[in-house]
């Protein structure tokens, strides 16, 4: 349970990717065989390091130094695959190992408490940092996401890895898929999910081991890598510019913050948000109002990278759990260059099925970051994400000099077809600054509830840009774990558009942060007490989906405080504490 109050609204805590800067991993960079190894069918790993020196920069204005060190752990034979998985919000989180076995492969179920949560395996990298006298000034323990920046090690290795390009941060995340490709080699290090260290100028040498539980767990040596560390000190006011493309060898990932449009205007992003330039390839402008920012750099599906690599064997319908062939997809985000003809029909192939998580980042704003004070507004942040097994696909096409646009569902069969499509609402054009663009209407509402769960207040948001900002759970049947459109900026249209298509992928789901009056929700009046954020997907059930009853998610949440000084209380969510 946490409780929290603010006098100026706080932008709630929302991770990106944990993907960092690309860089490749030469084959020159290979060490020696593990000594140990996990099967015959098992993937060989080794840890190694891209350089046997860094030099990264001590920023004045920033707390320390992230260590990007350039070690990978590279995988050979087999790729590194993992699901990770809970059932529901009151079981923990479990993961499971495939073992790929000649054209098969199988689950193994990896010891109880091997991961917390969805970020990566905790405690994996252990660095140590000695100065010029042997002196340890440095010694922690760090989590890998085997998603992370990544590269091929060997020219005959897969041209693409068909694995996630981060690992998600959501709170209510239900289930991710993780994975180091054959010949491919993943960074261990974290990002901005890392914390900095001090480091006076000088040099030094980091030293980085694989923990043990995860060298005896997945036949690791124990071969530590060395390299040379040199820190140097820099601000920003002297030489910045000369350093932006250089900053702590993460390029922009820790630049001074720029605060974001729309939204986010007054308030500064996190660090994670601060790094989303370089590790997800979105500005923060891109994602006004959705977070977390882009999950992922924009990726063909797994299937056309396939097919353009020229690789053969992949199965159609057989795809294992998770994977898709892309043949059950829709065609490229492209919008149709006219509205349909014929007669609308919803035929009976599999369609999407958009749910709910409950409400997080609860916080509390008096009003004044608006410019209007003397209001108490509770703030959120809602996610409605799309189970599948097929994707959201929905078409707005504009009538000359109308200011709507018409929009309709799309429906395909398991060949990708287009087999149908019913008219489904409208889309409008938003022309406010951090938006300039289109919103599918009616797609989500959400409203707070009393203890007996009747409505005391409605947001006024009901519009949105679809876009594919988390990834909710990719175990699920069709999850595409490369989504297009994972910001702003690759759908939602212009003002002149003539139409615009707006898709939300199967196992993705589309966070929107209720930060401004009109949206958050007017609790000045409200006498303290329990109250419910209640998420609506679909309300006015004018999507077709596989199953409606499953739309709703409601978050506890407690009103105290005095009028001007209101506070918010939210208890645990089952097991998930995260307000």
């Amino acid at each position: 349970m946490s409780t929290t109050r603010t006098n100026r609204l706080r932008r709630p805590l929302l991770a990106g990717a944990t993907a960092v800067a690309a860089v490749a991993v030469t084959v020159g960079l290979m060490t020696a065989a593990p000594e140990q190894a996990t099967a015959a069918t098992g993937p060989t790993l080794s840890l190694v390091a891209a350089t046997g020196s860094v030099t990264l920069t001590s920023w004045k204005e920033e707390p320390g130094v992230y260590l990007d060190l350039g070690t990978y752990l590279t995988a050979e034979g087999r790729p590194l695959e993992l699901k990770v998985t809970r059932k529901s919000y009151k079981d923990p989180v479990t993961v499971t190992q495939t073992v790929f076995e000649g054209g098969g492969s199988k689950a193994k179920t990896l010891p109880l408490g091997t991961v917390k949560d969805f970020s990566g395996l905790p405690g994996f990298a252990e660095i140590t940092v000695t100065d010029r006298d042997g002196k340890v000034v440095v010694s922690r323990a760090e989590s890998f996401c085997p998603n992370n920046a990544s590269g091929r090690i060997r020219p005959d290795a897969p041209a693409t890895s068909k694995y996630p390009e981060s690992c998600p941060t959501n709170p209510f995340t239900l289930g991710s898929v993780w994975g180091v490709e054959k010949g491919w080699a993943a960074n261990t290090y974290g990002g901005s999910y890392t914390e900095p260290v001090k480091l006076a100028a000088g040099t030094y040498t980091a030293k980085v081991r694989v923990a043990k539980k995860y060298r005896d767990l997945f036949g690791i040596a124990d071969k530590p890598a060395s390299v040379k560390l040199t820190v140097e000190e820099r601000s920003w006011e002297n030489g910045r510019s000369a350093a932006a493309g250089e900053h702590a060898g993460h390029g922009p990932a820790h630049q001074a913050p720029s605060a974001h449009a729309g939204h986010g205007a007054g308030h500064a992003p996190t660090a994670a948000q601060a790094g989303a330039p370089q590790t997800s390839g979105a500005g923060p402008s891109y994602n006004v109002g959705h977070g977390p920012l882009k999950a992922a750099p924009p990726a063909l599906p797994w299937a056309l990278k396939v097919q353009q690599a020229g690789r053969a064997g992949v199965r159609a319908a057989g795809d294992t759990p998770g994977q898709t062939d892309g043949s059950r997809q829709a065609p490229a985000l492209a919008p149709r260059p006219a509205r349909p003809t014929g007669t609308p029909s919803v035929p009976n192939v599999p369609k999407p099925d958009l749910r709910s998580l409950p409400a997080y980042g609860i916080t509390i704003s008096d009003g004044g970051a608006q410019d209007i004070p003397g209001k108490d507004y509770l703030a959120f942040s809602a996610n409605v994400w799309n189970a599948g097994p097929a994707q959201l696909v929905v078409d707005g096409f504009r009538s000359p000099g109308k200011a709507m646009m018409d929009a309709y569902q799309y429906f395909y069969d398991a060949q990708g077809k287009q087999v149908g499509y019913t008219p489904t609402g409208t889309m409008e054009w938003d022309p406010r600054p951090g938006h300039v663009h289109w919103h599918f209407t009616d797609f989500a509402s959400y409203r707070l509830l009393k203890a007996d769960q009747k409505e005391a207040v409605r947001s006024g948001k009901e519009a949105f840009c679809l876009a594919n900002t988390d990834a909710v759970d990719y175990t699920v049947k069709n999850a595409n774990w490369h989504p297009n459109n994972t910001d702003l900026s690759t759908a939602c249209g212009q003002e002149n558009s003539i139409s615009v298509r707006e898709v939300l992928d199967v196992g993705s789901g589309d966070t929107y942060t209720q930060d401004l009056p009109g949206q958050s929700f007017d609790i000045t009046d409200l006498p303290n007490g329990t109250y419910y954020i209640q998420v609506l997907a679909n309300p006015a059930k004018r999507l077709k989906e596989t199953n409606l009853d499953n739309n709703s998610a409601l978050r506890k949440v407690v009103l105290g405080g005095t009028p001007g000084r209101r506070t918010v209380t939210v208890p645990a969510h089952d097991l998930v504490n995260a307000n």
